[in-house]
């Protein structure tokens, strides 16, 4: 499909964040006017889209995204994950560390940043490796990674774990310097050597290797503790336990400066999905139980975790198309995450959409302290960086017609509420009618613009 020629757009009768409907003109890259229907003056030559009944948010935005590339071009690309991002009505990505060469330098944080901008889908910010190579033994280039054009702010391991108390405390002391932040993959690997699921009953009953809840807990309880210590920002990747829910809700009313994640399908799915050990729901960390998945609902809600985050995680069909113990870790998330929140949180009423833009685009913005104008309010002369979503469509989900180049969605035959019909980028339509549009390469930030 074409980018239209036109540069304006009028949103007719959609409702900012949920509420009353009323009429939005994005003219110029920004939010050009807000008033009641008919009302609002419109740029000759304009597209009209009529958006009654639909849900008006700023564009969402990931502080979790695997693009594969460099060195995995054979699951995912910077342009094939980004269109994807755009699809699922987000604007900004974060790009995780672990590719082949790992983003440890500024040189290869810096490559990925320009395949975003060439790629012109989303604003990709990518995230600095903790430690070189992802080897947990020493600390990555992370001033330089912080000084250069991509401007790295969130540094993180993910993938792996940095067990070591000592250089996890070095990194915490290291990125004050800067406001940034270390993203930590709780996982004690001494306690899950060879786990392949979460450990309980079903673990038990099928004969898979568990993978104890405590191993996530016991690294969550002690960072928290370290970043007290040295006074720095601390953020939890993927919390997916009970315990690690309470361990965050007592580390916020101590003061300590930590924020925490989960991911789309941590917030429905279960390891009952194990039991006919179908690989597409080999997830790290694993599937827990029902009672965890409550958990984790509850503590989104009350602001325990701060953000919902796809870690979306593409592989090629022979990666997970094989035996359990074989597979790899990982789903993908960008296309299905806004439908899933929707499904678990706004439709059983324990969020609002304005809920939803603070988890999903306000918050995230501000953790990976991105400029851009990314996770803003919609109000006049902010930044046109939106997503348009029909809140009463329903979609069945099919991993080989997404747009990621990778189909391990653990969401194939099911259907989900609400659409995708517009995404923004500073007034520049990515997506329109639901379908991708051809990017011109212009949508990423400038070099002034990027995360500070």
């Amino acid at each position: 499909m074409s980018t239209p020629s036109t540069t304006a757009y009028v949103l007719r009768g959609v409702r900012p964040y949920g509420t009353d409907p009323v009429d939005v003109v994005l003219a110029d890259g920004v939010v050009a006017a807000i008033g009641a229907p008919g009302t609002v003056e419109v740029p000759g030559g304009a597209t009209e889209i009529p958006a009654s009944g639909q849900v008006l948010l700023p564009g969402l935005v990931d502080l979790h995204t695997h693009l594969r590339e460099p060195g995995r071009e054979d699951a995912e690309t910077v342009f094939s994950g980004t269109r994807a991002a755009a699809a699922g009505g987000f604007t900004a990505v974060h790009a995780m560390a672990n590719t082949t060469p790992t983003q440890d330098t500024a040189g290869v944080v810096e490559q990925v940043y320009r395949l975003g901008q060439e790629a012109g889908w989303v604003d990709v910010h990518p995230v600095g490796a903790v430690t070189v190579g992802l080897g947990g033994e020493r600390l990555a280039e992370l001033g330089a990674m912080a000084d250069s054009a991509a401007r790295v702010r969130v540094f993180s391991d993910d993938g792996k774990c940095v067990h070591d108390p000592v250089l996890m405390r070095r990194a915490l002391e290291y990125v004050k310097a800067f406001d940034g932040i270390v993203a930590q993959h709780a996982q004690e690997p001494r306690l899950t050597e060879g786990a392949q699921m979460n450990e309980g009953i079903v673990s038990a009953q099928i004969g898979l290797t568990g993978w104890p809840a405590v191993a996530e807990e016991s690294i969550i309880a002690r960072d928290v503790l370290l970043a007290e210590h040295v006074g720095s920002r601390l953020h939890v990747c993927h919390l997916s336990t009970a315990g690690s829910v309470e361990i965050i809700r007592w580390a916020k009313g101590r003061g300590i400066n930590v924020t925490a994640e989960v991911t789309p399908h941590h917030l429905v799915l279960t390891d009952e999905l194990a039991r006919d050990y179908d690989p597409v729901f080999k997830v790290n960390p694993p599937l827990r139980t029902a009672k965890d998945v409550e958990a984790v609902r509850e503590g989104l809600a009350d602001g325990t975790i701060d953000i919902v985050a796809t870690d979306h995680a593409p592989h090629p069909v022979e990666d997970k198309d094989c035996e359990w113990a074989s597979a790899a870790f990982g789903m993908t998330g960008l296309e299905t995450a806004l439908s899933v929140v929707q499904q678990t949180m706004v439709d059983t009423g324990r969020m609002t959409w304005a809920d939803v833009a603070r988890v999903l685009s306000e918050n995230p913005a501000r953790i990976g302290r991105i400029d851009g104008g990314q996770g803003r309010a919609i109000a006049v002369g902010e930044p046109a960086n939106l997503t348009l979503v029909d809140p009463d469509a329903t979609r069945a989900i099919d991993g080989r017609s997404q747009v990621t180049a990778s189909d391990n969605t653990p969401f194939a035959g099911m259907e989900l509420p609400g659409r995708v019909v517009a995404t923004f980028l500073r007034g520049r339509a990515t997506v329109l009618d639901g379908a991708v549009v051809e990017s011109t390469g212009t949508g990423s930030v400038t070099l002034e613009g990027a995360a500070r």
